[in-house]
């Protein structure tokens, strides 16, 4: 199986690449990245050397060279590549508009022009907007996103389904709830009070910190995909859910906690506009159609996390004192002059 994988150096997308080479010996891989701020050749450093992947710096908006790609054949691709930030894309919409709308416009097209069997898009639970204190989304949940990162990616969604429904385009959508673990970059809300609790910061709350999430592992994501991807059926939305819901202000205890820190250490900070107040995914549909569950609970994960986090420190340095791209460039040299002739299996 030859897998084309977009955004595969940002944290989810390095995870699921990790996870699919060890469980699929026969895979082989192409993961192509625009390499921006979140994207990072470190979190796949242990399998850079392995033969059955190939890495390509570039960007899912530009047609020739996504084109040029699947050219050569693959047998799915599956887009992780997008701004995700809320915060950010509550400062500049129109990156988060151009690159998960149009990026993924161009995708859909050269996947249809050079009829890839199999194309996955990796979307998530903010699309649906914000939940009362009771339910679940569902699949067939109206969109109502609250954010402009949300909006872009129910746009890109809507697009997908068109897509299939225009065009017969083999497409499958997983919607997740919000992902922890290793190598997730350290603007993200997890990774940040970890590193900021271990270097004696503050860890900066929205509001009340009441703001509910439901929390799922990025290896229990991974494993979803991957089953996703060997046996969802084309046109349909699945959720992946953790069935977790936490507080963001018990996360910040837990976390506190787990590394014997003090309580003192949360500040509440002024809210985020159109902060949804609450998220959770029924995941019936994916445990009934193709038999998946998450494994991990939420207190060993975390605890994983913490340690992983603890372990790890000059590679969260590095990003957080803004040291991050030289680093880069010393170790990997000057990837703006990679050839843009794709070099794959």
């Amino acid at each position: 199986m030859r897998v084309l994988v977009t955004g595969g150096a940002g944290f989810i997308g390095s995870n699921f690449i990790r996870h699919l080479l060890a469980t699929e010996p026969a895979c082989h891989i192409v993961n192509l990245d625009k390499l921006t701020y979140a994207g990072n050749l470190e979190n796949l450093a242990d399998i850079e050397r392995d033969p059955r992947y190939r890495f390509i710096k570039g960007s899912i908006c530009d047609a020739l060279l996504v084109n040029e790609l699947l050219r050569d054949g693959f047998d799915a691709l599956i887009n992780f590549a997008a701004e995700s930030h809320v915060d950010r894309s509550i400062q500049d919409a129109r990156t988060f508009a151009e690159t998960n709308v149009l990026g993924t416009q161009t995708i859909l097209e050269a996947c249809r022009r050079h009829q890839v069997p199999r194309m996955m898009q990796v979307s998530t639970d903010e699309v649906y907007g914000s939940l009362g204190p009771s339910g679940h989304f569902v699949e067939d949940s109206p969109l109502r996103p609250n954010s402009p990162y949300a909006a872009s990616k129910a746009a890109a969604d809507l697009l997908i389904l068109a897509y299939f429904r225009t065009y017969g385009s083999p497409v499958i959508i997983t919607r997740s709830s919000n992902n922890y673990g290793p190598y997730q970059f350290p603007e993200k809300v997890i990774p940040l009070f970890i590193t900021n609790a271990l270097a004696g910061e503050s860890l900066p709350l929205y509001g009340d910190g009441l703001y509910v999430r439901d929390w799922l592992h990025v290896q229990d994501h991974c494993e979803a995909l991957a089953l996703v991807l060997k046996d969802g059926v084309a046109g349909e939305v699945y959720n992946i859910g953790g069935n977790c819901e936490r507080a963001n202000i018990d996360v910040a205890r837990l976390i506190l906690s787990t590394l014997g820190k003090p309580d003192t250490l949360i500040r509440h900070v002024k809210d985020r506009l159109g902060h949804d107040r609450r998220y959770a995914l029924g995941t019936a549909k994916i445990e009934q159609a193709l038999g998946w569950k998450p494994r991990i609970s939420f207190e060993t994960g975390l605890q994983e996390t913490v340690r992983w986090y603890e372990g790890h420190a000059p590679w969260w340095t590095r990003i957080k004192e803004g040291q991050y791209r030289e680093y880069y460039r010393e170790t990997y040299g000057d990837l703006s002059q990679v050839s843009r002739q794709p070099s794959v299996m």
